[in-house]
């Protein structure tokens, strides 16, 4: 078997799907890029079993089908070294791989291809499918992603949660201190339905989304999930059982309601946030009629700062408390320059909205409050 391809072509198509290869796979083969050759078709694999990503790109002058499983490490450590230039790969029936350019030869043991694991495949009577702008699906995950858990013992939050209905598409994710709901009603489902995609794929695909355009299809079952890009498709494990009722947790009747500027509430946060005590980051907002003065302190090293913030607020004077890091990292993950703080006390949680919303999306973040001392 033998093919030409561009090394930078090469390289950026398995940088990008190198990154679902685990450090520790249960099966050496694991470490490996499988490459598949169609015609003139290369097509590309990287899998940790749970994930796995496949790309395909168009190679030159090519001798026979087959395929071969290659190491990754190798590979990208030795492509990355070329300025843009043809590589012409050779694999003899022993699976030798021999890569030679104008002025280099390389050569490494592969392994047979059929020994690389096979895709799982979805159950056909069950399987759900819809389609997505690419745009929106890299908007809803970039926007939810970073509220995502950590948590063993309920592994339900750690992940995105997708809930398609026949008039909307929504996002959510919560770790119980910060929740982001966002919904789209430009995408529909057929019927209502729902999964949750772990944070290692969520990830991978907040990576690739920006370099593609066009729809995405996402098809899934009962355990996984096959999403297809215009370069790249991605085929997952999901996480299993039931999400809590995300809705439940948001407060509906607040009163108390502040508009500020973003960046210069993120900027007083941040300075602020200097002198909040380090295992706590413990933050304090007093509101009162057009102001909000936001204050820290840490007793153990006697450092405090305070400032205050023109804002326009409506309702009753409020203190309230937020880990300083929660709320930076929200306001952060939100594009308007304005935004909403919805309070109904200081013992329930804040909901943060942007003050000009895209069109058909509807973006709502909260966070838990803080107990204050005073």
């Amino acid at each position: 078997m033998k093919f030409i391809v561009s090394s930078t072509s090469l390289l950026s198509h398995l940088q990008a799907i190198s990154r679902v290869i685990s450090n520790k796979n249960t099966l050496a083969i694991l470490d490996s890029f499988l490459f598949k050759l169609e015609g003139n078709t290369l097509t590309v694999t990287a899998s940790d079993l749970d994930t796995t990503l496949i790309t395909s790109l168009e190679v030159e002058s090519t001798e026979g089908d087959g395929s071969f499983a290659a190491s990754a490490k190798i590979l990208l450590d030795y492509l990355k070294e070329f300025a843009d230039q043809p590589l012409t790969f050779g694999i003899n029936d022993s699976f030798n791989l021999s890569i030679t350019s104008e002025n280099d030869d390389f050569s490494n043991n592969g392994q047979n291809g059929d020994e690389y694991p096979k895709l799982p495949e979805l159950d056909a009577e069950n399987v759900v499918k819809f389609n997505i702008d690419v745009d929106r699906l890299e908007n809803g995950i970039s926007k939810t992603l970073f509220a995502t858990a950590d948590d063993e013992l309920r592994p339900v939050m750690n992940g995105i949660f997708f809930d398609i209905t026949e008039e909307s598409l929504t996002l959510a994710a919560s770790d119980a201190h910060k929740l982001v709901r966002i919904t789209d009603s430009n995408v529909t489902g057929v019927q209502p339905s729902s999964f949750i995609l772990p944070k290692k794929p969520a990830s991978l695909l907040k990576s690739i989304l920006p370099k593609e355009e066009g729809d995405v299809e996402i098809a899934f079952d009962s355990k996984n999930a096959s999403i297809t890009l215009s370069n790249y498709k991605m085929i997952c494990r999901l996480v299993e059982g039931r999400y809590p009722n995300y809705n439940s947790v948001i407060p509906q009747d607040n009163p108390n309601k502040m508009i500020v500027d973003r960046m210069a509430f993120i900027a007083t946060l941040k300075r602020v946030a200097v002198c909040s005590n380090q295992a706590s980051n413990l933050i304090k907002i007093q509101l009162t009629t057009n102001q909000a003065k936001v204050s820290a302190q840490d007793i153990d090293f006697s450092i405090s700062a305070h400032a205050v913030i023109p804002c326009q607020y409506e309702g009753d004077d409020l203190s309230i408390g937020f880990k300083s890091n929660f709320l930076i990292e929200i306001l952060s993950n939100i594009d308007s320059g304005d935004v909403i703080l919805e309070f109904a006390d200081s013992s329930r949680a804040g909901v943060i909205l942007p003050f000009d919303s895209k069109e058909n999306i509807d973006l709502l973040m909260l966070l838990m409050p803080m107990m204050l001392n005073d």
